[in-house]
């Protein structure tokens, strides 16, 4: 009977009295069901005690009940600890299971341990041994390693946070995501188990069936395998490696984008293509660059470099298209050249230049700076179209086509009076060792020659036309002369052969174009480009407000998944601006 008005005493005073001594919130814990009671002032000093009889002890405190076989109430405390199968439910949609808990009323804060689980509806599992639940600001904590799981992806990690109002994971130290499509390794992860968004900081992975993706700060769409990297990036794609400052990529529609300092190699061509913003499309097997754009190629030990404003590479490996737009540019050791437009058919070995369309107001001598041209040592070429021909097997070149007004010019480097010019429809040349050996000009061909003898004395300036020429090269000089079908011309004393006589119509030395470096083949807009700026590299930044505005614009993922940038404009652009 003691032991019964006692209990009905405790009752009392916790729903009744120390209530009324509270102020506007009461943060009593209240005791629903008890069971039964005892004290032991020996192991639990001014506690309470109660056990399970036919059910569980039940409490309640502000929105949130607790059942256990066995506790202890420390009323004057406001604190309780609980023993057992335990259960905490707050409201329809959090509940925490585990061995022990205590729990603190007046901080709202649950300190359980031993088998730990933690669930969210709909579908959020957290699994650990020690974990506090903070009801205060809804968040809970673990250090010693825990398990999440949810309807897309299993979660570890040392370290972990959660947000139950936002529903965001925090997780530090050996973060690891297991999904039968891909895993995730990650220093420092943030993931909102509604979303299936994952935001990475440090040493980051992601390896796909098909793709491998390493950063350092980043984003990752679980649901369908598509984010960005925005610090020391790399992905893994297609037997491509691409690096750069941003990296975007979508599984979905197989596509992955670069900006800023971009690094692109083919492992299995062994090309690179460097550029400020590029895009590889996997399903084409092609890559689009631009912003001071260059593909690099190893071509019999030596480096060919291909530049253009555009750059489009097409095809599979054993049948890759190279085509280089607008203001194209190639630079190799002991050959360059230019034109519009710039196409290598690795099938064929063929790589053709090809001109701009001639305005036809032009009068006929301005048509050759819209010619293709190209530099072989002191030889200046010119014409319609060039093909170079290179031999698919050894990869050497073979041979040179120059199609419609052929022209090749040199300066005379002994008297360095005139210019050796020889002209005609069209021109065949023939390469050994990837030297110029042999040149053949056809129809309608002109040639002015400057002739010396073997002490460098100018016999005299050799002017012919005939239907075809043979030309002979060694060390890329003339050697040797060949005319054809009824020449007419003569070798004429310098004296009497008239400035104005001395070139041929249409010719042009266009020697301060030469390209002699790969640094030439950039010109000042590519060198001044400025670069667009990659928002969101530095840490912290607002992950709420970034998944809150990616939320918005769900509808359209792809366009709204990459980093914000600014334009890029090259100075000129910005001056203009600034004007």
């Amino acid at each position: 009977m003691h032991k019964l008005l006692y209990f009905l005493l405790i009752i009392f005073i916790s729903n009744l009295g120390f209530s009324q001594e509270q102020p506007a919130e009461n943060k009593q814990i209240n005791i629903i069901y008890g069971g039964t009671f005892s004290k032991d002032e020996t192991k639990a000093p001014g506690a309470s005690i109660f056990s399970r009889d036919e059910r569980q002890v039940q409490f309640e405190h502000q929105g949130a009940d607790v059942w256990c076989d066995y506790a202890i109430f420390y009323q004057k405390e406001n604190k309780l600890k609980a023993i057992g199968n335990i259960r905490l439910q707050q409201g329809d949609s959090i509940q925490m299971t585990s061995d022990k808990v205590d729990y603190y009323g007046e901080t709202k804060l649950a300190k359980a341990w031993g088998n730990v689980i933690l669930e969210q509806t709909p579908g959020m599992r957290l699994e650990t041994d020690t974990l506090r639940f903070d009801r205060e600001n809804q968040e809970a904590y673990y250090q010693d390693f825990g398990t999440v799981i949810d309807s897309a992806n299993t979660l570890t990690s040392q370290i972990g946070r959660y947000y139950t109002e936002t529903k965001k994971y925090q997780f530090l130290d050996s973060v690891h995501i297991d999904n039968a499509q891909y895993i995730v390794d990650s220093e420092q992860l943030d993931y909102y188990t509604s979303s299936k968004n994952a935001y990475m900081y440090g040493p980051s992975t992601i390896i796909g069936k098909t793709y491998k993706i390493y950063c350092e700060r980043g984003f990752y769409d679980t649901k369908v395998e598509s984010g960005y990297g925005i610090k020391n990036t790399r992905i893994d794609y297609n037997n491509k490696i691409i690096v750069g400052d941003s990296l975007y990529f979508n599984k979905v529609n197989e596509f992955a984008s670069a900006t800023n300092n971009i690094t692109i190699t083919d492992t299995v061509n062994k090309g690179i293509i460097r550029a400020h913003y590029a895009e590889v499309f996997k399903a084409k097997d092609s890559i689009f660059a631009t912003k001071r754009a260059v593909a690099i190629n190893l071509v019999e030990n030596d480096s060919l470099y291909m530049h253009g404003d555009t750059l489009m590479i097409t095809g599979k490996p054993d049948k890759r298209v190279l085509r280089a737009f607008r203001n194209a540019k190639f630079f190799k050791t002991d050959m360059s050249g230019k034109s519009d437009s710039i196409h290598v058919d690795e099938v064929t070995g063929i790589t053709k230049l090809i001109g701009q369309k001639i305005d036809s107001t032009l009068k006929e001598a301005e048509w050759p700076k819209f010619y293709p041209i190209i530099w072989n040592a002191d030889n200046q070429m010119t014409g319609d179209s060039i093909h170079l021909i290179s031999d698919t097997l050894t990869e050497k070149l073979d041979s040179l086509k120059v199609i419609n007004h052929a022209f090749i010019v040199s300066a005379d480097t002994i008297g360095k009076t005139g210019y050796n010019q020889a002209k005609g429809k069209d021109l065949f040349g023939k390469f050994v060792n990837n030297e110029l050996n042999e040149i053949d000009l056809i129809k309608n061909t002109e040639v002015v020659y400057w002739m010396y003898n073997d002490d460098d004395e100018l016999i005299g300036i050799n002017k012919t036309i005939c239907s075809k020429i043979n030309i002979t090269l060694v060390n890329n000089d003339i050697e040797d002369l060949t005319f054809y079908v009824q020449p007419d011309g003569d070798l004429f004393p310098e004296k009497d052969l008239p400035p104005a006589s001395r070139v041929l119509k249409g010719m042009l030395w266009r020697g301060d174009e030469q390209i002699k470096t790969k640094e030439d083949i950039f010109d000042d807009d590519d060198n001044n480009i400025v670069l667009p700026i990659i928002q969101g590299i530095e840490n912290p930044i607002d992950i709420d407000a970034e998944e809150e505005e990616r939320n918005k614009n769900s509808s359209d993922p792809v366009n709204n998944i990459a980093p914000k940038q600014q334009k890029t404009k090259t100075k000129k652009e910005d001056s203009k601006e600034q004007e």
